[in-house]
């Protein structure tokens, strides 16, 4: 620690600015109608995504001591609210996911997330989008929307969603040269994510956003899963891209809640083989779809890294009062 670090990151001109873009991001949602909520930081579920890795903390409750989860995006409780009847929601909540640190990245962030009962994945891209528009004070940006296998084809020359054993060689023997070392043992996932994070996100989003759509199958986390134009099963969801930073994730909502606990299950199996610990799992979430919950699409935005584009910042820490190195 040095004698300045108790100082904030940001400077006081970012601080007012930040207050701004959250009051322009609750105004958006104003007079569209789309109600704000708060849910917990704190939940009896983690995420189970083998991507993820969850904090937790034991507390004394009226149960007695108990394990609680700090909540990596306030997803589970405001599908609990979507089924409640709260119809379109958003909330600007605190997330954290353990292990998150770097020029983008802090272990604690803000996450808008938001909820459109009946909104189809289209729909949602385009307001997703007129919300990006409205922080950046930039209307009319060029939004292109690109599939996921069709930028391993134009990149990597790699189709993505293969299985063949020389489709999975090729995989790897590119994720090795750009990974420095042994990739054998490797996941077409992973082998994926690594390709997708250093050779082609950073060519996204360049003069307009850059909507990937169509993500292998296996990628789903949340989504429902379709047939693309090539009868390969992927993922109904989307990621959007600005200057090469990745800023909003949204899903076609899955709703069933069979399919959600074998999700649950599978994930724990996939965190157990890579010698993660399983996290558990949220059966309110489970009953809250047995009961039933309106189909729609749902997306999640970093703030944060959307202020550090609008103000043109070079490092996460620099657009919050504290990052995870001054708190």
């Amino acid at each position: 620690m040095s004698a300045d670090d108790w100082r904030p990151g940001a400077t006081m001109e970012v601080l007012r600015a930040r207050a701004a873009v959250m009051r322009c991001i609750r105004d958006f949602f104003e007079v569209r109608d789309v109600l704000e909520v708060e849910t917990p930081v704190l939940g009896h579920a983690g995420s189970s995504d083998v991507h993820l890795d969850s904090l937790f903390l034991n507390a004394h409750t009226s149960a007695g001591e108990e394990r609680l989860w700090l909540q990596t995006s306030p997803e589970y409780h405001m599908k609990r609210l979507l089924a409640a009847g709260s119809g379109p929601i958003f909330q600007l909540s605190r997330a954290f996911r353990d292990g998150e640190t770097s020029r983008r990245h802090n272990i604690e962030f803000t996450m808008l997330e938001w909820y459109r009962p009946g909104f189809s994945l289209e729909a949602l891209i385009r307001e997703v989008a007129e919300l990006i528009e409205t922080v950046l004070e930039a209307p009319q940006l060029a939004v292109r929307q690109r599939a996921y296998r069709d930028l391993f084809r134009e990149y990597l020359s790699i189709d993505p969603l293969s299985d063949t054993p020389e489709t999975q060689a090729a995989l790897r023997d590119s994720a090795a040269r750009y990974a420095g070392s042994d990739t054998a043992s490797w996941s077409r996932d992973d082998c994926c994510d690594l390709l997708m994070s250093l050779v082609i996100e950073p060519r996204l989003g360049q003069g307009g956003l850059d909507v990937v759509v169509d993500y292998p199958a296996s990628q789903a986390a949340l989504a429902r899963r379709r047939q693309d134009s090539d009868g390969a099963l992927v993922a109904s969801r989307f990621e959007v891209y600005l200057e090469g930073i990745e800023l909003a994730n949204g899903f076609d909502e899955l709703t069933d809640a069979d399919e959600q606990q074998a999700r649950f299950e599978a994930d724990n199996q996939a965190r157990l083989a890579l010698g993660k610990p399983p996290v558990d799992a949220d059966q309110r979430l489970i009953a809250a779809l047995r009961v039933g919950m309106p189909q729609g699409c749902g997306v999640a935005l970093g703030v944060d890294r959307l202020i550090m584009l609008a103000l043109g910042l070079e490092n996460i820490d620099s657009a919050m009062a504290f990052g995870t190195a001054r708190c």
